[in-house]
């Protein structure tokens, strides 16, 4: 209590001008039961008797240590009011220290609170004097943050939180290579394995960020198996300006199940950060070979962690912080089987397949070769949306080969995701044929993310053997060919005569 107590700057200024009788109008009088009323936000509000006095005609006279203090009845002197009211005249932002420092002395760190203002009892009577409002200890909710310090005269108050907490999202992209359109950021998209995927995490500043003497500010990030964060991708912006000190990118040694956090120790020490800056962060992650395929996806999610307590000096991470619900993204990827069949549909043995994929320039880029003499089923796994060409490079001996056959891989998701349902977020995949054979037909199946079409195969021309119908033909011609001859040479002698 006596630290929360000492980082009050409002309280001295408030008081000397209270003592020398300058109050305001609205106050009630001494002997009059005073209101104070509370929101119903779910905070726990205790009130503390800093000083007493009788409250009449808009001044307080006969002013008094209140019960929180040592001098708890006792008469305040006139070097205590000249401390204070030489305080109070100069600048509180230099002197917020001095202020607190200044009273330190009467206060008790066991203090009891005059009243308790809850949901279940937003109202309390208490008597007329000074008092100082605060979040009781160790009660904030989750997800908010402490009201700054409110010290007033009694006199049907209303609390009025002065808190605010910083806002939070995770996003990707999602780039089609064969178009080469890439999205805004979003909360799905569909890459290739290998490819880096880029993400986004912003959190923006509290609006009473000014009230903070530090400010710690860090992103938690947790990956699946999936993917890989690459660290040395990491860019920070205040505001859309890179910066490239004031803040640590950790990886190790994390004792949450972090695969990196990003920490600022203190906001403060960035001069550009103000109430409202966006604090961004950038980096990629590759999808691995881990990467799960079809609509379970690789989910990506991160929270922001942040100081929530204005009135507390320790600050930093071993301060009172609060966090942000967890923001999820998800990264999908597919596959592509290729059933090797002959001209009767039965797996056929022998043959090479190499997968490309069109790239935006008119170039192609290679996925993968498969090769598997003795098999008759090749997988390409993770693949995203796009053109691709799938040749036949090697072909089953005594068969004809196939023309390149190019189709599309079509994915559509929820670009919005609250985090939940994780399957129901890739809503359809497809695969056409563009050109090519005309004996391939893809059939799609969204949960295992697999685009599976036959490639058949049809037997060569077959040609005549020794000893067959083939030279039974060439004797037959060939004696049609000799009778002829000897037809020929008998007319020609005959007219000779």
């Amino acid at each position: 209590m006596k630290r929360a107590i000492n980082a009050l700057v409002a309280v001295l200024a408030t008081v000397a001008m209270a003592v020398a009788g300058f109050m305001g109008a609205g106050t009630a009088f001494a002997d009059e039961a005073n209101t104070i009323t509370g929101p119903k936000n779910g905070h726990t509000y205790e009130a503390y008797q800093i000083f007493t006095g009788d409250l009449a005609d808009g001044k307080l006279s006969n002013v008094k240590w209140g019960s929180a203090t040592a001098k708890n009845g006792t008469a305040v002197t006139d070097a205590e009011l000249k401390t204070v009211t030489d305080l109070a005249s100069k600048s509180v932002n230099d002197n917020a220290q001095a202020t607190a420092n200044a009273i330190a002395a009467y206060l008790t760190s066991d203090a009891q609170p005059t009243a308790t203002i809850d949901d279940t009892n937003p109202t309390a009577q208490v008597p007329s004097g000074y008092y100082l409002i605060k979040d009781k200890n160790n009660t904030v909710p989750d997800g908010q943050a402490a009201t700054t310090y409110i010290v007033t005269v009694a006199g049907n108050v209303t609390i009025t939180p002065k808190s605010d907490v910083p806002s939070f999202e995770k996003k990707l992209k999602d780039t089609n290579d064969t178009t080469g359109e890439t999205s805004d950021w979003q909360d799905s998209a569909d890459w290739d394995i290998n490819d880096a995927v880029p993400f986004k995490l912003e959190g923006t500043v509290a609006s009473n960020y000014a009230s903070y003497k530090t400010y710690y500010f860090a992103f938690h990030d947790v990956e699946e198996r999936g993917l890989t964060f690459n660290k040395n991708s990491v860019k920070v912006y205040v505001d859309n300006t890179a910066i490239t000190s004031g803040y640590t990118v950790v990886t190790e040694g994390l004792a949450d199940g972090c695969t990196f956090e990003v920490k600022f120790a203190d906001l403060k020490q960035i001069s550009a950060v103000k109430a409202g800056s966006k604090i961004r962060v950038e980096y990629t992650s590759k999808l691995n070979e881990n990467a799960v395929i079809g609509e379970q996806g690789n989910v990506n999610k991160a929270k922001l962690q942040y100081s929530n307590n204005p009135n507390d000096e320790q600050g930093g991470e071993n301060g009172p912080t609060g966090e942000t619900p967890w923001d999820n993204v998800i990264v999908f990827t597919y596959k592509t089987v290729i059933n090797k069949v002959d001209d009767e549909n039965q797996p056929l043995k022998g043959a090479e397949f190499t997968l490309s994929k069109k790239m935006k320039n008119g170039t192609t880029t290679t996925v993968a070769v498969v090769k598997d003499s003795e098999g008759t089923t090749f997988t390409f796994n993770g693949l995203d949306d796009g053109d691709y060409v799938l040749t036949e490079t090697k072909t089953p001996a005594g068969y004809n080969s196939i023309k390149p056959i190019t189709f599309t891989v079509t994915a559509n998701h929820a670009i919005e995701w609250d985090g939940t349902g994780r399957t129901d977020v890739l809503t359809s995949l497809s695969g056409d044929k563009k050109s090519g054979s005309a004996e391939f037909t893809m059939t799609a199946s969204k949960a295992d993310g697999s685009l599976t079409s036959s490639v058949v195969n049809k037997p060569g021309s077959s040609l005549p053997e020794t000893g067959g119908m083939g030279t039974i033909v060439l004797y037959a011609a060939g004696a049609v060919l000799v009778i002829a001859a000897g037809v020929y040479f008998g007319l020609k002698k005959k007219n000779a005569r």
